[in-house]
């Protein structure tokens, strides 16, 4: 499945995807409580449209991403969405890339794409650069990838 999320609110445009997400933070933050984790697996405890985005992005072969830069991460709307679907994965420790990781619920998955746009220094692009290899290992992505956009029409247009 291909699943884009993105947090470009107001203008339609069309993405070949399976699945779009609009991160328009209409939803409440994680309240970390790991039920996610343990009580009821990759279900939010919170009984709004994230309830299931885990599940969802578990079973996503391919993620893109599409986020205003905020200071070398994602924008509030899309961090705020990416913190509920911790469930994508098990308290479990593993060793991935080298590094101690939690087990993947979901198993590998294919590519891990990222387009930010908006303004950019060269610092906040090596963070994005960390940030995104570190978030690919992560979810279990064998591949992943970054690229830079001065607005979101160029995301857009670079994506349909």
């Amino acid at each position: 499945m291909k699943l884009l999320i993105h947090d470009m609110i107001g203008a339609e445009w069309s993405f070949a995807a399976d699945k779009v997400i609009v991160a328009d933070g209409r939803y409440a933050p994680c309240k970390g409580c790991f039920h996610c984790w343990t009580k009821h697996p990759a279900r939010c405890d919170y009984k709004d449209s994230l309830e299931e985005i885990a599940r969802v992005l578990g079973e996503a072969d391919t993620l893109i991403i599409a986020t205003r830069n905020c200071y070398g991460s994602y924008s509030p709307q899309v961090k705020i969405l990416l913190d509920r679907a911790i469930g994508t994965s098990t308290p479990l420790s593993t060793y991935r890339g080298g590094k101690m990781h939690h087990g993947l619920r979901y198993g590998k998955k294919d590519a891990f794409l990222v387009s930010v746009y908006g303004p950019v220094t060269e610092r906040e692009k090596a963070t994005w650069q960390l940030l995104v290899a570190n978030n690919a290992v992560n979810e279990g992505y064998l591949r992943h990838r970054v690229e830079f956009f001065p607005s979101s029409d160029d995301v857009k247009e670079a994506l349909t």
